[in-house]
C-alpha cells in the first residue's frame, strides 16, 4: 500500500539546543521535512549526527528549542512552544508506536502479556480483537505463552514490534531497532518492517547505522552534525 500524497508530518526549522555549562550544542540544527502517510523514511549518519534526538522531536517524546511541528494536521509545536503534557501524552497514544534497540520487555510477563501492556493505560476500542492476528503476523503466536528468557533475541524484538502495533498507531518511529541482533535476524527484522509499510500501510521512520535495513525505506535521509546533508531515494 504505498502513501496518497497526504502529509502525516510536517517539521519546520526545527532546532534542538543542548546546553553543557556556558556551551550550547544544536544536535538539531534548522531541520525542515515532510513525512507523507504510508511512507517508509530511514535516518542515517554517524553517532551525534542528531538523529535520535529529531525522531524524538516529531515522535513528541521531546520538545524543539524552536520550530513548528504539524502532526496529522494538528500543530503540536509552534515557535518552539509545545502542546501540554498531557496533550502530547493523548497524541503519542494515538498517533504512534515505538520501536527501540533495547526491548524493554518486563521479565515477569509473558509474550501476550507484554504484547497487550499499553492497554493498562489506554485501550483503543476494538483495540484488543487484534492481538491474537498482530502476534501470528509477527510469527510469534505460537510463543504467547512463554516469558521472554525463554525465547531468542530477534523474537524478542518482534514482541516489542507486537506491542507498538497492538494499539492501531498510524506512524511507526523505530529507534535502532536491530541494533542487538546479527545480521539474519537483521534482516528479518527488516522484512517486517517492509511489510507492514506495505501490506498494513503503516507509515514507518526508522533510524538506523544498518546500510541493508536503510535500503528498504522509500527514502534515505542522512544527517551530520544536526543537519539535512542528503536526501536520497532508495
Amino acid at each position: 500500500m504505498k502513501e496518497n500524497g497526504q502529509k502525516v508530518i510536517e517539521a519546520d526549522h526545527l532546532v534542538k539546543i543542548y546546553r553543557r555549562g556556558s556551551e550550547e550544542i544544536a544536535a538539531v540544527n534548522d531541520i525542515s521535512l515532510s513525512v507523507k502517510v504510508g511512507e517508509f523514511v530511514s535516518f542515517v549518519g554517524p553517532s551525534g549526527s542528531g538523529k535520535t534526538t529529531l525522531i524524538n522531536i516529531l515522535g513528541c517524546l521531546d520538545n524543539p528549542s524552536s520550530g513548528k511541528l504539524v502532526l496529522a494536521g494538528r500543530t503540536v509545536v509552534d515557535h518552539g512552544e509545545a502542546l501540554s503534557e498531557a496533550t502530547l501524552t493523548k497524541i503519542r497514544r494515538e498517533i504512534f508506536g515505538y520501536i527501540f534497540q533495547k526491548f524493554y520487555l518486563i521479565p515477569t510477563l509473558t509474550v501476550i502479556e507484554n504484547v497487550m501492556l499499553p492497554f493498562t493505560f489506554y485501550k483503543k476500542p476494538g483495540a484488543e480483537n487484534d492481538v491474537e492476528r498482530i502476534l501470528k503476523l509477527m510469527g510469534i503466536d505460537h510463543r504467547k505463552d512463554h516469558l521472554p528468557g525463554q525465547i531468542s533475541g530477534g523474537e524478542m524484538q518482534r514482541v516489542a514490534i507486537a506491542r507498538a502495533l497492538v494499539n492501531r498507531p498510524r506512524i511507526i518511529l523505530a529507534d535502532e531497532p536491530t541494533g542487538n541482533l546479527d545480521t539474519r535476524r537483521s534482516q528479518e527484522i527488516g522484512d517486517l518492517l517492509k511489510g507492514l509499510n506495505q501490506k498494513e500501510g503503516l507509515t514507518i521512520i526508522l533510524v538506523t547505522h544498518n546500510p541493508a535495513l536503510a535500503k528498504r525505506a522509500d527514502r534515505i535521509i542522512e544527517l551530520r552534525d544536526g543537519k539535512i546533508y542528503a536526501p536520497v531515494h532508495a
